[in-house]
C-alpha cells in the first residue's frame, strides 16, 4: 500500500518523447501518481517531481532525450528527476551521468514509479542533500508482464495500448532489447477499457502497441479477434489501427474492415525499403511484390482509404541503385503519405556488420526526395476526396477562429470555430483546400 500522506500538496511534471505508446503509458503514470495525491503541475508552477519518458529509436532520439532532460531540469531546478522509457532501458548508465538526473528506471519499471517515490520520500535526508542518483533496469528477458494503458490525448482521441514488445529482431532495430518479447492484454479486458473510455466521453480510440498485428502471443487470441470484439463496443464511434506489419494484415481482415461500421479505413504500414535486397539485409518478413499486392487489396476494397507508409533511407547496404528501386516503387503505389526516417546506427544491432555505409549527406538528399514525393501524394489524395461526404471528429482548439478535425479516412479538415462541434462527429462534404494547402474545407 502507498502512503498518500507522504505526497500531500506535491506536484509532478510529465514529459514524453517518441511514439503514441509512450504517450499512453505516460498518461497512465500520471493517473497512478494522481491517485496517490500528486497532482499535475500547472503552467507557471515548479514541480516536485519530473518524470521523463524517453525514446531511443535513433541516435537523434537519444540526443533529443538528453536535451529535454537538461531543459526540464532548468525549468524545475529543485525537482527530483526520474528518467524512464527505452533510452533509459538501453543506456541506463549514460542517462544516469546526465547532470540533474536522480533516478533511472528501465521500461519494465514504468508502472512502479509510485512505489519508488514512496521509497525516496522515506529517505528524506538523502533527497534534500541530492545524494540519490541510481539506475535500476529490469533485464529485458524478465519483462514479461503486460501493463495496460488507455489514455486521453491532448485533443479528442484516446490511445488504447493493446500489445507491447516485439519478436522480430530486424537488423537495424533495438526495440526488442528495450521492450522485450511480444505480449498483450486479453480481448475482454481491452474491450472493457474501451467501453470505460466511451463512458468517459471518448469518440475515437487509436489502437497502439509495438507490433500490434502480433497480438495474441500471451492469450492465444488474434488481432482480428480483437477488432471484431471492439466492433461491438457501442460507446465508441470509431477505432483506428496504428502501425501494422504488412505480413500481419491479412486479406480477410482488410475485407472485413471495408464493411466495418467502427474500424476506420486508415492504414499505417511499414515498408522500410522498396528493394528486395535491402529488405533481406533488414531481415524484414515480406517482399516488395507482397507489399504491392497488400496495398492493391486495400484499394480494391476501400478506394477512399488513407494509407501511410514508413520508409528508412540510407540504411547500410542501400546503394544508389537500391534507393532508386525504393523511389520507383513508392511512386507507383497508391499510398497517401510517407513517413521518412534516416537510418541511424544502433549499438548491438546486426546492421552494423553490413557495408557499404551511406554518408550523412546522401541520407539527407534521399530523405528530401521522398518527403517531396510524400507531399505530392498527400495533395493528390486530398484532391481526389473533394466533393465527397464524410464523418469528421472535430478537436479542441486554442484559437477561436478556426477548428480542425479528421475524417474517418484521416483527411484533415478546417472550418470556422463552432464550440458545439468540439468532440462531436459531424457529417460534412469536402469542398477544397484551405489557404495553407494543409487541410480541406467544408461546404456550409
Amino acid at each position: 500500500m502507498i502512503d498518500t500522506t507522504l505526497f500531500q500538496n506535491q506536484k509532478a511534471a510529465y514529459y514524453t518523447l517518441g511514439c503514441k505508446l509512450n504517450f499512453a503509458e505516460t498518461s497512465s503514470i500520471g493517473k497512478q501518481l494522481a491517485d496517490n495525491g500528486i497532482r499535475k503541475v500547472l503552467p507557471g508552477e515548479t514541480a516536485d517531481w519530473c518524470i521523463i519518458n524517453t525514446c531511443s529509436v535513433t541516435e537523434l532520439a537519444d540526443k533529443k532525450c538528453r536535451q529535454a532532460i537538461r531543459r526540464i531540469k532548468q525549468q524545475h531546478p529543485e525537482a527530483f528527476v526520474i528518467v524512464t522509457g527505452c533510452y533509459a532501458q538501453l543506456k541506463p548508465e549514460e542517462v544516469r551521468r546526465i547532470e540533474g538526473v536522480n533516478l533511472v528506471l528501465g521500461a519494465g519499471q514504468k508502472t512502479d514509479i509510485a512505489a519508488h517515490l514512496q521509497a525516496i520520500v522515506g529517505q528524506k535526508n538523502r533527497l534534500e542533500l541530492g545524494e540519490i542518483n541510481l539506475a535500476e533496469v529490469l533485464p529485458v528477458k524478465e519483462m514479461i508482464a503486460f501493463e495496460p494503458s488507455c489514455a486521453k490525448g491532448d485533443r479528442t482521441r484516446y490511445f488504447l495500448k493493446v500489445q507491447d514488445g516485439c519478436d522480430y529482431y530486424c537488423s537495424y532495430c533495438t526495440i526488442p532489447f528495450a521492450r522485450g518479447r511480444s505480449r498483450n492484454g486479453s480481448i475482454a479486458s481491452l474491450a472493457a477499457q474501451a467501453e470505460e473510455a466511451g463512458c468517459d466521453g471518448a469518440k475515437e480510440i487509436v489502437l497502439t502497441g509495438v507490433n500490434i498485428g502480433d497480438f495474441g502471443k500471451t492469450t492465444g487470441e488474434t488481432f482480428f479477434d480483437l477488432l471484431k470484439a471492439l466492433e461491438k463496443v457501442a460507446s465508441i464511434d470509431r477505432f483506428r489501427i496504428s502501425s501494422i506489419e504488412p505480413n500481419l494484415l491479412t486479406d480477410e481482415m482488410i475485407e472485413w474492415v471495408a464493411h466495418s461500421s467502427r474500424i476506420a479505413p486508415h492504414f499505417h504500414i511499414p515498408l522500410q525499403a522498396g528493394s528486395d535486397a535491402v529488405l533481406q539485409l533488414m531481415r524484414r518478413k515480406y517482399t516488395t511484390a507482397f507489399f504491392t499486392a497488400k496495398i492493391q487489396t486495400i484499394k480494391r476494397w476501400m478506394p477512399h482509404a488513407f494509407i501511410g507508409v514508413d520508409v528508412i533511407v540510407g540504411t547500410r547496404g542501400e546503394t544508389d541503385a537500391y534507393f532508386e528501386e525504393t523511389k520507383q516503387l513508392l511512386e507507383s503505389l497508391p499510398v497517401s503519405q510517407l513517413h521518412v526516417f534516416s537510418y541511424s546506427e544502433r549499438p548491438g544491432t546486426k546492421a552494423l556488420e553490413i557495408n557499404p555505409v551511406v554518408s550523412s549527406k546522401e541520407k539527407q538528399e534521399r530523405s528530401k526526395q521522398l518527403l517531396a514525393l510524400s507531399e505530392r501524394k498527400t495533395q493528390n489524395f486530398y484532391r481526389s476526396q473533394i466533393g465527397t461526404t464524410h464523418s469528421v471528429l472535430f478537436e479542441h482548439t486554442k484559437h477561436s477562429e478556426k477548428m480542425h478535425g479528421f475524417t474517418e479516412n484521416y483527411i484533415k479538415v478546417e472550418t470556422d470555430y463552432c464550440a458545439d462541434w468540439v468532440n462531436r462527429l459531424q457529417t460534412i462534404t469536402l469542398s477544397g483546400f484551405n489557404s495553407g494547402q494543409t487541410a480541406l474545407t467544408i461546404q456550409r
